[in-house]
C-alpha cells in the first residue's frame, strides 16, 4: 500500500465520509423509534388481514420486533443508497474515472506498481464503507437508548452486525473496483456494477415478498445480510463465508487483470 496515495484519497473523501456516516446514523436512529411508537399498531393492522403478511417481512426484517425494525433499516433503499456512495460510487471511479480523465497515467508514471495502486484504493474504499456501516450501528444504538430498549437490542451482537454489513458492501465494492480496473470509461464500470446491484436487490426483495420467488434469494448478495438473526443471537456463519468469498474472488481477479491491461492513450 502507498501511504501518500492513501493520505491523498482520505483527504479527498473525508468530508463525504462524515456526511454519509452521519446520515446513516440519523436514519438508523429512526427505526427503533418507529418501532417503539407504531410497532403494536402495525401488528394489529397486519393481524387484521388488511395486508398480506409478506409485506411485513420486507428484506428479511419485520416491524413487530426491535431486531426486525433494525433489519428493515439496514435493507431499506435509503440505507442501501447511502452505503453505495462508496461501495459503488468511489470504487467505480477510483480507477476508471482516473483513466477517463487521463490522470491514471500520471499516477502510474511514479515508482508505484499497479497492484500497489489497486491495494491502496481497495483499502481506502474498505475503510470508507466500514465507517459508513458503523454510522448505521451507532444510530441503531442511539435509537434504542432513546426509547429505553437498549437491553432488547442485543448490544453484544452489534460488532458481528457491523461485520456482516461491512462484508456485504465490501463484496459489492470489490466487484465495483474490479469493473473499474477492467474498463476505460467510468460509465461502463458504473453500468456493470449498478446492473449487478439492482438485479441482486430485486431478487432479494422479490423473494421476501413473494413466496414462490423465495428460491431466487440465494442468488442475491443482499440475502446474506441478516441483521434480525444476528440481533436475535442466531447468526449464520455461512453468510459471512459467502460474502467473504465473493470479496476475495473479486480482489484476486482484479489483482490478476489490472497489471496485465494494455492502457492505450485515452481517446
Amino acid at each position: 500500500m502507498n501511504l501518500a496515495l492513501f493520505a491523498h484519497t482520505w483527504r479527498a473523501n473525508r468530508t463525504r465520509v462524515l456526511i454519509v456516516a452521519v446520515a446513516l446514523a440519523v436514519w438508523g436512529t429512526f427505526m427503533p423509534i418507529i418501532y417503539d411508537s407504531f410497532g403494536s399498531a402495525f401488528q394489529d393492522i397486519f393481524e387484521s388481514g388488511a395486508f398480506p403478511p409478506q409485506f411485513a417481512q420486507f428484506g428479511g426484517g419485520d416491524i413487530f420486533s426491535l431486531g426486525g425494525a433494525v433489519a428493515i433499516g439496514f435493507i431499506h433503499p435509503i440505507a442501501v443508497g447511502l452505503n453505495l456512495v462508496f461501495a459503488v460510487g468511489f470504487a467505480t471511479a477510483a480507477i476508471a474515472g482516473e483513466r477517463q480523465r487521463g490522470t491514471l497515467e500520471v499516477l502510474l508514471s511514479r515508482p508505484i506498481s499497479r497492484r500497489t495502486v489497486y491495494a491502496t484504493l481497495a483499502v481506502s474504499g474498505a475503510l470508507f464503507v466500514g465507517i459508513a456501516v458503523l454510522g448505521s450501528i451507532l444510530g441503531s444504538l442511539i435509537g434504542a437508548g432513546l426509547t429505553g430498549r437498549t437491553a432488547d437490542l442485543g448490544v453484544s451482537q452489534l460488532p458481528l452486525l457491523w461485520l456482516n454489513g461491512a462484508l456485504l458492501y465490501w463484496a459489492i465494492g470489490a466487484i465495483a473496483l474490479l469493473a473499474s480496473a477492467s474498463f476505460d470509461r467510468l460509465s461502463q464500470a458504473l453500468a456493470v456494477t449498478l446492473a449487478f446491484v439492482v438485479v441482486s436487490y430485486f431478487l432479494d426483495v422479490l423473494g421476501s415478498l413473494w413466496p414462490d420467488a423465495k428460491g431466487l434469494q440465494p442468488y442475491s448478495v443482499f440475502h446474506y445480510l441478516d441483521p434480525k438473526a444476528i440481533l436475535s443471537g442466531f447468526p449464520d456463519a455461512n453468510d459471512l463465508i459467502v460474502l467473504g468469498t465473493i470479496t476475495a474472488a473479486a480482489v484476486v481477479a482484479a489483482l490478476l487483470l489490472f497489471p496485465r491491461r494494455d492502457l492505450a492513450a485515452p481517446s
